[in-house]
C-alpha cells in the first residue's frame, strides 16, 4: 500500500475513534449540564419525545475531523519526505486546507453562541438571523484574506477564476468573491436546516466528504483528500451516536461546521461546481422553506408541502426519520457520482 493509501487508513480510523469515544464522555457531561435539546410545538407531535435529549455534540465530530486532518497530512508529509517521494503541494493549497478547517471550526464556534443562547433561554431560537449572517460573513471574509496573501506572496495563478465543465475557465473578477460568499453563506446555513431527523445531516455530510475524497485524489490534492477523510470518519463515528433514535443532537455547532466544511473541501478543490451539485440536498432543503413562506404570503395561508424543510413534509406523509435518511443519502451518491463524472470528463 503507498504513503497515501496508509495515510487515509489512517486517518480515517483516527476520527471515527476520536469521535465515538468523546461521545462515551461528553454525552453524560451534556446530560449533566442539562444542555438538552427544545422541540418545537409545530413540530411533528411524535418529536416531543426528543424533549431534553443533549444538544451540541458535534464537538466531538469537530474535534476528530481537526486531529485527524492534523495527524494524516502530517504523516503524509513526513513519511513522503523521509522516503524520498515528491509531494506536489503548493503553499496555497497547504493553506487551503488548514485556514479551510479554521474557517468550518470558526462556524462551529458561531453554532456553540447559537446553542448556548437557545439552551440559557429554553427555547429554539438563537442568535439573531442578522448576528448569524454578520459573523458567517466575517469568517469567510477572514478565509478569502488568508488565501489572498499567501497566493501573492506565492506568486500563485489567479484566484478568481472559476473552471466551467465542459466549456472551460472563466475569470470573474470581483464578482468572484460576491457569488462564493452568497453560495458558501447559502451552503452552510442550508446544511444547518438538513439537520432535523436523526442521522440526517451526519449521513449526507459523510457521503458528500466520501466523493470529495474521490475528486481530490484523482485530481493530486492528497492533502486536501485526507482533509475529506478525517471529516468522513467523524461523521461515521458521530452516526454511532446520533442515529434513530438518537442519543446526542449535533445541534447548530455541528451542522454549521458541517456546513463550513462542505465549502472548504469545494474551495480547496477549485471545484466549483461539482461543490455546488454535492451540497444540493442541502440547497433543496433550504429552498422548500424559501417556496413554503413565498407561498404561504402569496395564498394567504395556504402551504406548498405539509411542512418545511422538506425532510419534515417526507415525515407527515409517514416516512420514518430512517427511510429520510436512506433515500436523502441515496440522493448524495448519485450526485456525487455525477459529480466525479464531471471532474474526470469535464475539467
Amino acid at each position: 500500500m503507498n504513503t497515501y493509501g496508509i495515510s487515509a487508513i489512517t486517518t480515517i480510523l483516527l476520527s471515527f475513534l476520536i469521535t465515538i469515544i468523546l461521545g462515551k464522555f461528553l454525552i453524560p457531561f451534556l446530560h449533566k449540564l442539562k444542555y438538552g435539546q427544545t422541540i418545537l410545538e409545530i413540530g411533528p407531535s411524535w418529536h416531543k419525545n426528543k424533549q431534553g435529549t443533549p444538544t451540541m455534540g458535534g464537538i466531538m465530530f469537530i474535534v476528530g475531523t481537526v486531529v485527524a486532518t492534523a495527524v494524516g497530512v502530517g504523516m503524509y508529509y513526513f513519511v513522503s519526505m523521509q522516503n524520498g517521494i515528491k509531494v506536489f503541494e503548493t503553499p496555497l493549497m497547504i493553506t487551503k486546507i488548514f485556514a479551510g478547517l479554521g474557517m468550518a471550526v470558526s462556524y462551529g464556534i458561531v453554532g456553540i453562541m447559537d446553542d448556548m443562547v437557545k439552551i440559557r433561554h429554553k427555547q429554539n431560537a438563537g442568535l439573531t438571523p442578522k448576528q448569524k449572517l454578520i459573523l458567517q460573513f466575517g469568517i469567510l471574509g477572514c478565509y478569502f484574506l488568508v488565501l489572498h496573501v499567501v497566493n501573492s506572496i506565492s506568486g500563485g495563478s489567479e484566484l478568481t477564476v472559476v473552471n466551467i465543465p465542459f466549456l472551460g475557465n472563466v475569470n470573474l473578477g470581483i464578482f468572484y468573491w460576491i457569488i462564493m460568499a452568497l453560495i458558501v453563506v447559502g451552503i452552510v446555513n442550508a446544511a444547518n436546516l438538513t439537520d432535523g431527523v436523526d442521522g440526517l445531516s451526519a449521513s449526507v455530510a459523510f457521503f458528500i466528504s466520501v466523493f470529495y475524497m474521490f475528486i481530490a485524489n484523482i485530481s493530486g490534492m492528497f492533502g486536501i483528500s485526507l482533509e475529506a477523510a478525517a471529516l468522513a470518519g467523524a461523521c461515521l463515528g458521530f452516526l454511532f451516536w446520533n442515529f434513530h433514535p438518537a442519543k446526542v443532537f449535533m445541534g447548530d455547532t455541528g451542522s454549521l461546521f458541517l456546513g463550513g466544511m462542505v465549502c472548504a473541501l469545494g474551495l480547496g478543490t477549485g471545484m466549483h461546481v461539482p461543490m455546488i451539485i454535492l451540497s444540493f440536498v442541502y440547497i433543496f432543503e433550504m429552498f422548500s422553506v424559501i417556496l413554503q413562506v413565498m407561498y404561504f404570503k402569496a395564498t394567504h395561508g395556504k402551504r406548498l408541502f405539509k411542512m418545511s424543510p422538506i425532510h419534515h413534509h417526507f415525515e407527515m406523509c409517514g416516512w420514518s426519520e430512517t427511510k429520510i435518511c436512506a433515500v436523502f443519502s441515496i440522493a448524495t451518491i448519485v450526485l456525487g457520482i455525477i459529480s466525479t463524472l464531471m471532474v474526470i470528463y469535464g475539467m
